[in-house]
């Protein structure tokens, strides 16, 4: 007599390679573990005696769950005011252990490759992210988005050639965790000194700011290009912040890149997390919506 398979621990089993997968797809650790929980019930309604491959099948579920949030999330995100950045992630920054529940590090968790992935139709981005991040094979793939082989083969060839279109507008290779913490180290001190100077010496010439406030609360509609506005910017927002109460600042690491944490009485207010390329700074991002700093622990 064969024996029933425990569902619970399989399913805990793959728990992190499964909302690694669907952060990926979403850019969204909310919705993420939204889709793990309805996933999680569809795997307790299988019969896992007849499932003969359990992390397949548990990517298949998830990959359907998430394929069919981000379609129904598309229209909210066309009419998103302000830029959207993906709701952060907390990680390692070292490459080491991740400081999170998941199992992505490198390029595939930064915020740069989360825009570049929103570019995709949804299924080029859960194949991509299936055959290039995770390594699955085609076969799986396939069942997976519910598409033939060669389908999902020329899908992964389109998707291939976009993020390499995008990557080739990217200058220089990213920075490693020495530099990176050193450059985020320069621009933190020139930014809460108001040393501006100081600040455009860090940044680069195509340094860009993109803020997320989601229309929730204040934050710029438009990126902002160049070192000197984005170091004025920087410098009158944190001015701004200091006048509307008592600022802590903590520093940390998301998706991938130096960040720090600002909360004013106490209370977080904005994720700034810096993008280095070489010893200069080439993009910086700041989360303020609301909504996206929940799953954040200071």
């Amino acid at each position: 007599m064969t024996e029933k398979p425990d569902t619970d621990a399989e399913f805990t089993s793959h728990r992190r390679l499964l909302f690694s997968i669907a952060y990926e797809i979403l850019g969204s650790v909310s919705d993420a573990e939204d889709v793990l929980q309805d996933s999680y019930l569809r795997w307790r309604a299988v019969d896992a005696t007849m499932v003969a491959n359990p992390r397949a099948y548990l990517a298949q579920i998830v990959t359907r769950q998430a394929l069919g949030v981000l379609r129904a999330a598309a229209r909210r995100r066309e009419e998103y005011l302000g830029p959207w950045l993906p709701e952060p992630l907390a990680t390692s920054a070292d490459g080491g252990p991740e400081a999170g529940d998941h199992l992505l590090t490198g390029e595939a968790v930064t915020t740069a490759m989360l825009l570049i992935l929103e570019t995709l139709t949804p299924p080029q981005r859960a194949v991509f992210v299936l055959r290039e991040v995770f390594g699955f094979g085609y076969p799986e793939i396939a069942v997976a988005v519910d598409k033939s082989e060669q389908a999902v083969r020329q899908l992964n060839q389109r998707a291939r050639n976009l993020v390499r279109t995008c990557r080739d507008h990217t200058p220089t290779a990213i920075a490693t965790p020495i530099e990176a913490r050193s450059a985020a180290q320069r621009f933190s001190i020139a930014a809460t000194t108001g040393d501006i100077q100081g600040l455009m010496d860090v940044l680069a010439p195509e340094v860009v700011f993109l803020a997320d406030g989601g229309g929730v609360v204040n934050a710029g509609r438009r990126p902002v290009v160049g070192p000197d506005k984005v170091a004025r910017l920087m410098v009158g927002w944190l001015t701004k912040g200091a006048r509307s109460g008592e600022i802590s600042m903590r520093t940390c690491t998301y998706n991938g890149m130096p960040t720090v944490a600002i909360s004013i009485d106490g209370v977080l207010d904005q994720l700034i997390s810096v993008e280095v390329r070489g010893d200069l700074v080439t993009a910086v991002y700041c989360v303020r919506n609301p909504e996206k700093l929940t799953a954040v622990t200071v």
